[in-house]
């Protein structure tokens, strides 16, 4: 968590700025002299860019990072917490669901999402990390739940994540103790998928968003829903689950891209399913 001295007079549009270059939309907290903690107009800014960019056709990736030295370092202490609470119970529950809401619609996302965490990430900022598919880290950033050093849990679903993504000794330890992981302890507990150098992060985020640009658009969508849909379920309630959204995932159009990717498999011979993408521009194109 964050505490500035003083309430960011910048206007809600520049909370968050973003660019889309060659199918990728950079989408940045942009509070850097705050450590791009989340204010309220942070959180209700980033929903609209995030619903702006959902169905753009130029947009193949999303990837979420900070402008400056930090990711985020979670909620803004006096904005989000202490002048929303002076104001009742009322705007506090709007200012919950104006963050978990757009940390739902991230976890939810048509088009698959990379955190590119490139400094702090503390508390609530484990919202966002978690909403991302795929997460990669420099070797240098911190992960921290400082919250019990303040007097309180690890709320706004940040104990979960923890104990989602993380074996359950160690996200005890983590959410205890209130010290942080650096980028290598944190790949090495679950939080993250990977860690890189920190003048070779971009570059790693990237490659995989070229890896992912040419997979099926409605196959990654299905495949993102599929595995979260099935962290709580059985093995048999889970099979069913991927039955009936394979079914779904023919009326999207997937019927037509299996077809084709069988095609240039058994017969042109083009392409090896095991080490490389089909040629997805083919679909419907004969």
């Amino acid at each position: 968590m964050a505490m500035p001295s003083q309430p960011d007079p910048r206007p809600q549009e520049e909370t968050v700025k973003y660019e889309v270059n060659d199918g990728v939309a950079w989408v940045y907290f942009n509070r850097p002299d705050k450590r791009n903690c989340m204010s309220p107009k942070l959180n209700r800014q980033m929903k609209i860019v995030l619903e702006e960019l959902e169905f753009r056709d130029d947009v193949k990736v999303l990837v979420l990072t900070g402008e400056g030295t930090a990711w985020t370092a979670g909620m803004d202490l006096l904005e989000y917490f202490r002048m929303t609470e002076a104001e009742g119970l009322g705007a506090i529950r709007k200012s919950q669901r104006e963050s978990y809401g757009w940390f739902e619609r991230l976890r939810w996302y048509e088009k698959p999402t990379v955190a590119m965490i490139n400094g702090w990430c503390f508390g609530g900022g484990y919202g966002p990390l978690f909403g991302c598919d795929i997460a990669i880290a420099s070797e240098d950033a911190q992960f921290g739940l400082s919250e019990i050093n303040w007097g309180i849990l690890p709320g706004g679903g940040a104990s979960k994540v923890a104990q989602e993504l993380m074996p359950f000794r160690k996200a005890m330890y983590h959410a205890m103790m209130g010290e942080n992981l650096t980028g290598k302890q944190a790949e090495e507990q679950g939080l993250v998928t990977e860690c890189v150098p920190a003048d070779k992060l971009k570059e790693r985020v990237q490659e995989i968003c070229d890896v992912l640009k040419k997979k099926e658009t409605h196959a990654l969508r299905a495949t993102k829903w599929t595995m979260r849909r099935m962290v709580d379920m059985t093995y048999d309630n889970g099979l069913d689950y991927q039955i009936r959204a394979q079914e779904a995932l023919h009326s999207f159009g997937g019927a037509a891209a299996r077809k084709e990717a069988t095609k240039q498999f058994l017969d042109d011979k083009k392409f090896k399913p095991g080490l490389e993408t089909f040629d997805v521009s083919k679909v419907n194109k004969d």
